[in-house]
């Protein structure tokens, strides 16, 4: 995988929406000139299109209620309202409850970025049926994902060879493929979305938010961030502070870092989610069948990862388990600890020669369906990245950093240290080191950090309470595994956020959820 997508802000709800398949669309509106006067057409839902990852339509609520989709029209260029629109692909699933006591529309981004929220939503939309009492539960494909825009660069045949390549280059000739391939991609990007490549950066994304609350008539936006989708709605809070309703983030991302600091901390999460992964396999009753002990465990890892780089093994249908592939795979089970069993039986299997369990991981984070098709996660997580992202790293500069990031994670080290080579020749400038999220004036907000958190460590929760201002982050802490909080169904967790989202109750700040 040349410059795999970075893991920096990837979404646990995201990949699992493919990984629970691999393992076991919306109407048009009339386009008016004034985009806060249009009304939405509400139909019932199609079956995903490609970009969104494919499959069925989503299923029925538990209440035979059918979930709703309509297209929203936003400017692709907000400094040119009146000039070309775009569509934005919406989902909903209307209040369950008392109309009386309907408190608006609650709107979720799932992370990424680049993942689709309207696949994702009703995927798990049972694990917020509570909210769903008095919210109107909404998601969307954000501009440059699914339906809305999409950014497309390779075909999935194009998409196969690709995720099949090195991305930690050991000689000079591999250092020069990986560079080129890169290249190669990123051109492809250009010839084929030129158009919407400069207007998919997060501050975009944030008016068309405000844009969504207008048409969807409420007054304040209440919002539910996970991962990415916290970055998202920090920066509409910088924006919108007035207009900030309940909130709540969750996997939060650290504002104050640029790329690369943010590729460092990330490989720190992954290294420690490794290490509670050893660690809770060697302390089970029975034998762990991968390790002796948690070094033997981790010094396993690392053996198989080496033999892969010169010997790949045999994966799914023509595709070999590669070094990449299996780096990847080991990623994705980090996301949460229901994956920790499929990644043991993936190491049991790949010891022995089979490479299926972990390619398959790995084809959920790159966005790959059991039918070999590719979403457009990948593309699009690189462009909004390398839209956002102003700094742009050179080979010799990641040469100088490799130690660093060995240091840290000899097993995720070189695999994140050479993603930063993603927007090398990127045909749009990146906006800033890092995002602003200063809100003065906002309503509080909640902030979720999880001790465990691979992708988004725990450490950003307090990062993003400070940037915010006083007064209006306001953190808890959950004391577990995996990415996220809320979707763990911890008690103490579930019981703060209902109980800011639906009754307005504000936590005690610095609560710990063990």
């Amino acid at each position: 995988m040349p410059n795999p997508p970075r893991l920096r802000v990837a979404a646990l709800t995201v990949s699992a929406v493919l990984l629970s398949n691999l393992l076991a669309g919306c109407g048009d509106d009339s386009e008016d000139q004034n985009v806060t006067a249009q009304k939405l057409s509400w139909k019932d839902c199609p079956a995903p299109d490609g970009a969104e990852g494919g499959g069925d339509a989503p299923s029925p609520l538990p209440n035979g209620d059918k979930w709703q989709c309509a297209t929203l029209k936003a400017p692709l260029d907000w400094n040119k309202p009146k000039g070309d629109k775009i569509g934005l692909a919406l989902i909903r699933a209307k209040a369950s409850g008392d109309e009386s006591k309907r408190i608006g529309s609650l709107i979720f981004n799932f992370g990424g970025p680049g993942g689709s929220g309207v696949t994702t939503l009703p995927a798990f939309g049972e694990d917020y049926a509570k909210l769903r009492t008095r919210y109107d539960l909404v998601s969307f494909d954000p501009r440059g994902v699914g339906r809305s825009e999409p950014v497309e660069c390779l075909n999935d045949l194009q998409l196969d060879a690709y995720f099949q390549q090195d991305a930690t280059p050991d000689d000079a000739a591999e250092r020069t493929r990986l560079l080129d391939d890169t290249r190669e991609f990123n051109a492809a990007c250009e010839d084929n979305s030129e158009k919407v490549l400069s207007h998919v950066r997060t501050t975009d994304a944030a008016r068309d938010l405000d844009l969504m609350r207008q048409i969807l008539g409420d007054e304040k936006l209440h919002y539910f961030g996970i991962s990415y989708g916290t970055e998202l709605g920090g920066v509409y809070a910088h924006l919108f502070p007035g207009k900030v309703g309940r909130a709540v983030f969750d996997a939060v991302v650290d504002p104050t870092e640029d790329s690369e600091e943010g590729s460092l901390g990330q490989t720190k999460g992954f290294q420690r989610a490794l290490d509670n992964f050893a660690e809770h396999c060697v302390s089970q009753t029975e034998d762990c069948p991968i390790g002796d002990s948690a070094q033997d465990v981790k010094t396993r890892i690392a053996k198989l990862l080496k033999d892969l780089d010169s010997a790949p093994i045999p994966g799914v249908g023509l595709r070999e388990l590669t070094q990449t592939a299996a780096t990847s795979g080991i990623a994705q089970s980090l996301y949460s600890q229901d994956f920790w069993e499929y990644l043991t039986e993936g190491l049991e299997q790949a010891y022995d020669g089979d490479g299926r369990v972990l390619m398959l991981l790995a084809d959920s984070m790159n966005g790959r369906n059991e039918d070999g098709e590719y979403s457009n996660l990948s593309a699009a997580n690189i462009a909004i990245n390398c839209a956002d992202d102003k700094p742009r790293y050179t080979e010799d500069y990641v040469e100088r950093k490799l130690p660093e990031f060995r240091s840290v994670s000899p097993i995720f080290g070189d695999y994140l240290a050479w993603g930063m080579v993603s927007c090398t020749d990127w045909a749009v400038a990146g906006a800033a080191e890092h995002p602003d999220v200063s809100a003065a004036g906002s309503a509080p907000i909640l902030v979720i950090g999880n001790t465990g958190d691979p992708a988004t460590p725990y450490e950003g929760a307090r990062k993003m309470v400070d940037a915010l201002g006083k007064g209006v982050g306001v953190e808890l802490t959950y004391k577990g595994q995996g990415h996220g909080a809320y979707g763990s169904e911890n008690t103490c967790v579930h019981s703060a956020v209902n109980g800011y989202l639906l009754d307005g109750k504000v936590p005690t700040a610095g609560t710990i959820c063990p």
